[in-house]
């Protein structure tokens, strides 16, 4: 017999399995976690998290949130395309973020990236939601798709650095280009409905569909 794919909410209401690992979780499932987003700054700090998260857990990140926040300027990528390596020194002292040359040094070279990207595009969120996913998979059954890998392809063909299909998956899972929630759990519902509300930001007209 397979795993149950929900467990009860602190409300008794079933929820995705994930979100019962952390007390903290539950707050991040109800409220952010696949519903969808067109602010490019926060899809910005969003994909430079997941790739601290590399080879940690979520929680870890979740919890250093706020310091990695005030650590990169609200991760205003305007900003932080701007940073040298006296910063990147500031940034290796400090305790509250992870201290990882690489990830640090990716989201600075990132930033510079983002710049270009929301310069060809209008916004960093017309570029990315030209990725959403048309067809919904099993939720939660894979960690990449043809168009998280497209879109990690492209990323990287962009220069940018951390941006694995699976990291860009959990991005896109995260930021509403695709709703993971199990079919069963209380905000799966909301999520669609909120992503049929939501119109997706265009890209300028010149520019073609990606190729998948």
């Amino acid at each position: 017999m397979s795993a149950p794919t929900t467990i009860p909410g602190t409300d008794g209401l079933p929820r995705c399995r994930w979100c019962g690992i952390a007390p903290e979780f539950e707050a991040y499932h109800d409220h952010e976690w696949g519903f969808p987003v067109a602010d490019d700054i926060r899809l910005f700090e969003k994909l430079c998290l997941e790739g601290f998260q590399s080879g940690l857990s979520w929680r870890t990140i979740l919890a250093k949130r706020e310091n990695f926040r005030r650590a990169f300027n609200n991760f205003d990528f305007h900003q932080l395309a701007q940073f040298g390596e006296a910063q990147v020194a500031q940034l290796l002292l400090d305790q509250g973020i992870v201290r990882h040359r690489g990830k640090i040094e990716a989201v600075i070279n990132n930033a510079q990236c983002a710049v270009r990207l929301q310069a060809e595009y209008g916004s960093l969120a017309a570029y990315f939601w030209r990725y959403e996913a048309r067809i919904a998979s099993q939720p939660q059954t894979i960690s990449t798709s043809p168009e998280s890998t497209a879109l990690s392809k492209d990323l990287k063909q962009r220069g940018w650095k951390f941006v694995g299909p699976t990291t860009v998956y959990a991005f896109m899972q995260a930021m509403g280009l695709v709703n993971d929630h199990v079919a069963e759990c209380v905000i799966a519902k909301q999520v669609d409905r909120a992503r049929e509300a939501f119109t997706a930001p265009r890209a300028l007209a010149a520019l073609a569909e990606p190729n998948a």
